[in-house]
């Protein structure tokens, strides 16, 4: 199932587009735009054809109303927490839910699809969509919105809006270091780490010359600490600690996004395009839980906490957790916690005012259903 992930933490986010945004718009945005994987996925892949799915429980059982939409998360995901701390709606929707249409896609909307990757070959796995797929959504999106909200608003929209961009886990883990991979066979890992930059520096030029312009590059999280990484481990004698190849490749790999930021910034006109890396505070806080307020990090919140994901962690699945805010992560392969954000704002932002005041005013539980709105 898929890898994914101690999630690129939306405050790194928040503050690196926070010191990009004209002091003149007040640091408002008039849009949220999320490409990607299941860190991001807001429930698209309900409406496709393929196994990797949330929309049960556990998954959203601290989401607004309790409900499972798809996201794979108890509760929100990064990219409803930026939407709201930036004044706009508290979660963004799926492009694919029948439930929303433009009016709500205007101020965000989330094209992202659980098990996706750079390489088309990866979304293969499990039968999700390709990120070609997610391009081709956002032109659609793009037509829609103009014949909402007319070209001149609908052109302020795109180039103004915040772009996500979160995915890279699945290549590695879902392809290239599967047991039945074709790409181990045709690239070295030095080869594939730069056959992936080839493919996401397309990727960000596609979407620029559609529009885009200020956009965060999420690279990989320590992904050989994953739960079901550890417990492989463990069986394959190689003790219960982290898997350091996995580790040194996510490493590496972040060093080359980094290059291709700088790259980018100097020959797209206009661009501003920042590294989201949160590679050691998340190691920190998987070495160190009960620093940040976790009482468990090695395993995860469904079932024994090690094996169980997507579909085999469910509402009947035996000694899951009651309360997800004491683990960091939910399912062993996959997807943290809300209080996994939570924990990395009150321990590292606790003396920097603006972000201080901006999350005094969003919401950090759903489960009174406070909806606050940032003044």
């Amino acid at each position: 199932m898929e890898p994914y992930n101690f999630i690129p933490l939306f405050i790194l986010i928040l503050v690196q587009f926070l010191l990009l945004i004209p002091s003149t718009l007040g640091g408002k945005v008039p849009a949220i735009i999320v490409f990607g994987d299941s860190s991001v996925d807001a429930g698209n892949n309900n409406q496709i054809s393929t196994v990797l799915k949330s929309n049960f429980e556990p998954y959203g059982r601290d989401f607004f109303n309790k409900r499972p939409t798809g996201r794979f998360c108890n509760g929100r995901i990064p990219p409803d927490f930026i939407s709201e701390a930036f004044g706009l709606r508290p979660f963004v929707p799926a492009y694919l839910d029948p439930m929303y249409n433009i009016s709500d896609f205007a101020v965000g909307v989330c094209f992202a699809s659980a098990g996706t990757g750079y390489d088309n070959a990866t979304s293969e796995v499990l039968n999700v969509m390709p990120l070609w797929n997610e391009t081709e959504n956002y032109k659609e999106y793009q037509k829609k919105l103009e014949a909402y909200a007319g070209s001149k608003k609908a052109k302020y929209i795109i180039e103004e809006a915040l772009y996500l961009v979160s995915m890279g886990t699945n290549d590695f883990l879902e392809n290239y270091y599967s047991m039945a991979s074709k790409r181990a066979s045709q690239y070295t890992i030095e080869q594939f780490r730069g056959f992936l930059i080839e493919l996401a520096e397309n990727f960000i030029k596609q979407i620029y010359h559609l529009g885009a312009r200020k956009i965060s590059l999420t690279g990989l999280p320590p992904m050989g600490c994953l739960p079901l990484e550890r417990a492989s481990n463990y069986i394959g004698g190689n003790g219960d600690g982290c898997n350091e190849k996995y580790n040194d490749c996510a490493m590496h790999f972040n060093g080359m996004l980094i290059g291709l930021v700088k790259k980018l910034n100097e020959e797209l006109p206009g661009i501003r395009l920042v590294f989201s890396n949160a590679y050691d505070l998340l190691l920190q806080m998987i070495k160190n839980p009960s620093s940040f307020g976790f009482e468990e990090a090695a395993l995860a919140c469904c079932g024994t906490g090690l094996f169980e994901m997507s579909y085999l962690c469910d509402k009947l699945t035996p000694f899951t957790c009651t309360d997800a805010n004491k683990w960091q992560v939910v399912s062993s392969r996959q997807w943290p916690s809300i209080s996994h954000y939570r924990a990395f704002v009150r321990t590292q932002f606790p003396k920097v005012e603006m972000i201080d005041n901006l999350f005094n005013k969003v919401s950090d539980t759903e489960d009174d259903g406070i909806m606050r709105k940032l003044y």
